[in-house]
């Protein structure tokens, strides 16, 4: 994790549309910047140039990165400086979206030139769906195992209203809907205040 008091908190939308997960994780790094004073960087799929893992194993061979050199290098660098993520999805087919799941894939290439790359960082999901029960919890248990998978600590928003994460019920109207959504925006700030408490409690063990 980075020195200093300053959480860096890194937000990702894994939607191809800047509609209701771009809002949802914007809405997410708002809430962290003015009740926790983090510092925030965000990365949208959106319009971005993102290739498929192909499973060429070169990330493995060279430990130099991945193949393809597009527009997720500079993702990799956010990832790498942070010390905690907000991962947003929509639901799509009842689970992530393509461009999500390529992200994760993308991944391999960090860690097959520094396996404890991620080692310890705190990472949170939240996710969009059309329905109100569409997939939500699927998504963002995909995006769980992924944290688990890289080390890092997975966090939910507790019992009783938040559970695994962000759970949002768009009605296909995009931004406006996630907005007026009440349970959603509960359960994305008890997410963040759990993301953001350990992210605290890790690097104050670090530091010690």
């Amino acid at each position: 994790m980075s020195e200093g008091s300053a959480i860096r908190l890194l937000g990702i939308s894994g939607s191809p549309r800047k509609k209701a997960t771009d809002y949802i994780v914007n809405e997410a790094l708002r809430y962290a910047r003015e009740k926790y004073g983090a510092e925030t960087e965000y990365f949208s799929a959106s319009g971005k140039d993102m290739k498929f893992c192909i499973h060429c194993d070169y990330c493995v061979r060279t430990k130099q990165g991945c193949i393809h050199k597009d527009d997720l290098v500079e993702l990799y660098e956010k990832m790498i400086r942070a010390d905690a993520w907000i991962i947003g999805t929509p639901v799509y087919q009842g689970t992530l979206s393509a461009q999500t799941k390529t992200i994760l894939d993308r991944c391999r290439a960090v860690v097959a030139r520094d396996p404890k790359a991620f080692m310890n960082k705190v990472g949170a999901a939240a996710a969009v769906g059309g329905d109100r029960i569409g997939g939500q919890e699927p998504a963002i248990r995909a995006i769980h195992d992924f944290y688990v998978i890289s080390e890092m600590i997975p966090v939910g928003g507790g019992s009783f209203g938040s559970n695994l994460g962000g759970t949002f019920w768009s009605k296909d109207k995009g931004a406006e809907g996630v907005a007026e959504d009440p349970d959603g925006l509960r359960s994305l700030r008890r997410t963040m205040k759990k993301l953001m408490e350990t992210t605290l409690l890790i690097k104050k063990a670090e530091q010690e």
